[in-house]
């Protein structure tokens, strides 16, 4: 598929018209940051790294060992 590599602003423009259409541009806003935790947080998961890893770490008591 010769098309696949050749992604250009124009091709860009149509979608976020088409995006514009489908969703509306009230909700166009709450949809792109809704996209964008998805895909940070799939990151996140991939990486094995979170923010939230070193609070939860850093906030919890000591383990002690069982006797």
């Amino acid at each position: 598929m010769p098309f696949v590599n050749n992604i250009g602003p124009m091709e860009l423009v149509v979608v976020a018209i088409i995006a514009l259409l489908v969703v509306g541009p009230k909700r166009l806003p709450e949809v792109g940051r809704s996209l964008g935790k998805g895909m940070r947080e799939f990151k996140d998961s991939i990486s094995g790294m979170s923010a939230q890893d070193d609070d939860d770490e850093a906030d919890a008591p000591p383990l002690h060992r069982a006797k």
